[in-house]
């Protein structure tokens, strides 16, 4: 990796898959934690939302801010702020003295940092491999993060959760303080280069910069009038509210209809993390070989699986398998959306698009948490399932089409289009908006 992406990607891959195996243990750990308090759905959700509460506050000036500084000093502003905050609910745990809400507060804080660290990360990239290499260096990022958050915190958490509620915590806190000692390591600047008028120097165009708001704006007006790129953040958005309502739930599904523990429910966790090793590892050559418009659609085939099989099979062995199955899929989408946002947008305004992709995309995530609480309670521990499942097959069919072969493939051997003014249409000539209704 290091000989055909960088020394300073290398740094930035260990620093990003160092931080995301503390997430994943604190993943494991938190809902385990809220089980052991209380069976209600709804209580169980409202844990999630508030993890992916942050998503939908903070997404949008989030990009503006990673558009303003150096991406690198910020990035480890955020990590060593999240090692505060994680060793002080990690000390109150071990004191006995911890709560659910005081729980759900520190997710709050910690995901208002990943939404800003997510955004920055991503735009770093085409900084620091040649634009040729963007789908092994994402895939390579997403690899190492799936590996770390997923296959080995997986069952590390629940094991380490079993020891003492607390240990997850503090591993947490560890993580994030090396990830910062490793971002900090990386050289250059990383500060996005705002386009100047005729004439004017640096200090000028520091002066007369825009509005957040303003800035907030042409990032928004901007994916609007990207017709691929609209079209698949609003369909993931989609996906994903029905996804976080089924996900916001499986610890209470995995107990009751699986009859597995804590390290069984992490063990799924890890099913999803080797289908995501094996996504990433081999992502750019599969794509190549399927094509990035069959990759979406046979994606958006594994997504109505997936929650089928959820509603429907008590075995263990079955839903294990299809994480496996939707962990490719999740990689390869990944892959696929991530280099071609990065492949299309302007340098100076990929903070702003990648956060508003970030605001639509995991947005709703905290109405889906609350969402799959209520239908479970009401309705039972499947309900959810079945309504991500239905919305799968009417998202399949109604964006089936969207995604041709020659849209894509003029879509990877476009260059970004810096030479349009900000905030101005890109829509080409003849081109017809898509909207997903």
């Amino acid at each position: 990796m290091t000989e055909s992406l960088g020394g300073r990607f290398a740094k930035l891959w260990t620093a990003s898959t160092t931080s995301a195996l503390g997430s994943g243990l604190a993943t494991i750990a938190a809902p385990l934690y809220v089980a052991a308090h209380t069976k209600s759905p709804l209580i169980v959700a409202a844990t999630s939302a508030a993890a992916w509460l942050p998503w939908l506050l903070f997404a949008l000036p989030g990009g503006v801010l990673v558009d303003r500084v150096d991406r690198r000093r910020l990035m480890v502003a955020i990590d060593w702020s999240r090692v505060v905050v994680m060793a002080v609910l990690a000390t109150v745990m071990l004191a006995g003295q911890s709560s659910v809400i005081l729980l759900d507060v520190v997710l709050f804080l910690i995901n208002t940092g990943e939404v800003v660290f997510r955004s920055a990360s991503q735009t770093m990239i085409p900084d620091l491999v040649p634009r040729q290499h963007l789908e092994r260096a994402n895939g390579w990022l997403i690899g190492g993060v799936t590996v770390t958050q997923y296959m080995i915190a997986g069952p590390l958490g629940g094991f380490l959760f079993v020891l003492a509620a607390c240990v997850p915590f503090f591993v947490n806190a560890g993580t994030y303080a090396m990830s910062a000692v490793v971002i900090g390591l990386v050289t250059g600047t990383y500060r996005a280069a705002a386009r100047s008028k005729p004439g004017q120097d640096a200090k000028t165009r520091d002066e007369d910069k825009p509005r957040v708001r303003t800035q907030l704006a042409e990032g928004v007006r901007w994916l609007a009038h990207q017709r691929l790129l609209r079209t698949m953040t609003i369909l993931i958005g989609l996906l994903n509210v029905t996804l976080t309502a089924a996900t916001a739930v499986l610890v209470l599904l995995v107990k009751e209809r699986l009859h597995l523990g804590s390290v069984g429910y992490g063990t799924m966790f890890t099913c999803m993390a080797v289908g995501g090793v094996l996504g990433s590892v081999f992502g750019d050559r599969l794509i190549k070989r399927v094509t990035a418009t069959w990759t979406i659609r046979i994606g958006l085939l594994i997504e109505a699986g997936l929650h089928l099989t959820l509603a429907t099979s008590r075995s263990a062995y079955l839903v294990g398998f299809m994480f496996f199955v939707f962990g490719v899929h999740a990689a390869l989408w990944s892959i696929v959306a991530v280099s071609l946002r990065q492949r299309l947008t302007p340098p100076e305004m990929l903070g702003r698009v990648s956060s508003t992709n970030l605001f639509i995309s995991a947005g709703g995530n905290c109405v889906g948490a609350l969402l799959g609480g209520a239908l479970a309670a009401t309705f039972g521990i499947t309900a959810p399932y079945w309504v991500a499942f239905v919305v799968a097959l009417v998202v399949s069919a109604t964006t089936w089409r969207v995604f041709s072969r020659a849209t894509v493939a003029k879509a990877y051997a476009e260059p970004p289009s810096t030479d349009a003014p900000l905030g101005a249409s890109t829509r080409r000539d003849g081109e017809t908006p898509v909207v997903l209704s």
